[in-house]
């Protein structure tokens, strides 16, 4: 298994494939465990997070876990416990994680995507240090130096920093709703998606890839697709492969210092829908979001490398009164981004050429690392995790709407943008929801 690389990556054992060189890791200590219970504090002082220290909850994971924390580490440190009340990651709550532990000298998040982004943001605006106990295997970001945080009504991935430890009580999180492990299983499995995404971006328009966030992951992916029912049902050794493929996803996204490897085309279509669904957003998780958009972008690229010959792409048309009209506030933010990326004629036809003489190596080499569909699918409901927008109870029009219009919200080129700049994209899209 792959436990022991999570280590030589923390200890800077770890070497990049491609460069030869060994990764520098900005997080001190990852610890996935069947227990924690006891250990807080040795875990914790060796990172040197200061005297006095705030212990950041929501009104769920403090009764979880976090009273737990909070208490073991009064023994090492003066010790706040903070409960947040149903917090948002927005910039707002931002602020009030800074003003509620401004007192002290660093921040130790007991929670996951949400409390884990606030805290890591508010620390990385003020300069203090932060660790984080993870309470389910919800998403990847645990270990990242992005959050996402809402600001404005648009959904950023900001620059942030990663926490200086981060620790995971395998027992605590198998307590977690299934629903949250579920989303974290999404989460992991567009691994596929993403790659491919991004592969295509590189070799069609140069755009920079790397080997490397793929090769971590690489030796935990089967076992986690194989043991997708064992993760379910709550068997530690089956959950710590998931929860390493989210740690390993997250020192991924570190590696090029972006969320390109793990952050595609199905990352837009989730984005989109919370931007956008407004008051018809059913609550659903990100992970949640991203499974299911991962089975649409799989079944999109399937179809497209699926063809003898390439589509033959238009140049790329920009309707601004359209997104003026569908973003609102956003569309000039979201203009900026599309036309980041948008081609005249001229380049239009170059990559229409390049194309077409490139096509069956692109074929190759792409479907090399796109996960099957029925492979996909068969984990997807070994898990019990929703694979079409039903499944989360989104509305088929704003789903459809979502895999039409997503590829407008970010400058990143993927199967959404070879499929409706070779106007294939409308009909797919109409079988989607």
């Amino acid at each position: 298994m792959n436990g022991a690389i999570i280590d030589d990556f923390v200890t800077g054992r770890w070497r990049d494939p491609e460069s030869g060189e060994t990764a520098r890791s900005p997080v001190s200590a990852i610890l996935i465990a069947a227990s924690l219970d006891g250990r807080e504090g040795d875990l914790i002082v060796p990172l040197g997070l200061g005297r006095r220290l705030a212990v950041v909850a929501d009104e769920h994971t403090v009764e979880v876990m976090g009273r737990r924390v909070a208490c073991a580490l009064k023994a090492v440190a003066q010790v706040d416990l903070v409960v947040l009340k149903n917090p948002h990651a927005d910039i707002d709550t931002v602020g009030e994680v800074q003003a509620r532990t401004k007192a002290a000298d660093g921040l130790i998040a007991v929670g996951s995507g949400t409390v884990n982004d606030l805290c890591k943001h508010a620390t990385h605006l003020d300069g203090r240090p932060y660790a984080v106990f993870g309470t389910a295997a919800s998403m990847n970001g645990y270990v990242t130096g992005t959050a996402s945080i809402t600001e404005g009504g648009f959904k950023r991935t900001l620059a942030s920093h990663t926490p200086r430890g981060a620790f995971f009580d395998l027992t605590v999180m198998a307590a977690a709703p299934l629903r949250q492990t579920r989303a974290g299983f999404g989460d992991s499995i567009c691994r596929t998606t993403a790659q491919v995404d991004w592969l295509m971006a590189h070799l069609l328009l140069g755009r920079r890839y790397m080997e490397g966030p793929y090769v971590l992951q690489a030796e935990d992916e089967v076992p986690m697709l194989d043991q997708a029912g064992e993760i379910a049902a709550g068997r530690l050794d089956s959950l710590a492969i998931l929860v390493r493929m989210l740690v390993l996803g997250g020192l991924g996204v570190v590696l090029p210092g972006t969320s390109d490897p793990g952050s595609q085309g199905e990352h837009l279509i989730s984005h989109y829908i919370d931007m956008l669904a407004g008051p018809r957003h059913p609550g659903s998780l990100h992970g949640e979001q991203v499974g299911v958009a991962a089975m649409t972008m799989n079944r999109l690229q399937h179809a497209l490398l699926s063809m003898d010959a390439p589509p033959r792409l238009s140049a790329m048309q920009i309707d601004r009164m359209a997104m003026s009209a569908r973003f609102g506030a956003l569309a000039p933010q979201c203009m900026a981004e599309f036309e980041g990326k948008a081609m005249g004629t001229a380049a239009t036809d170059r990559l229409n050429a390049k194309l077409a003489d490139f096509w069956p190596d692109l074929r190759r080499r792409l479907r090399a690392v796109l996960l099957p569909q029925a492979r996909m699918r068969q984990a997807m409901d070994a898990i019990g995790a929703p694979m079409r927008a039903a499944d989360i109870r989104l509305a088929p029009a704003l789903y459809r709407e979502a895999v039409l219009h997503a590829r407008e919200i970010r400058n990143r080129y993927t199967f959404l943008d070879i499929a409706a700049d070779g106007g294939l994209l409308e009909a797919f899209a109409a079988g989607e929801g």
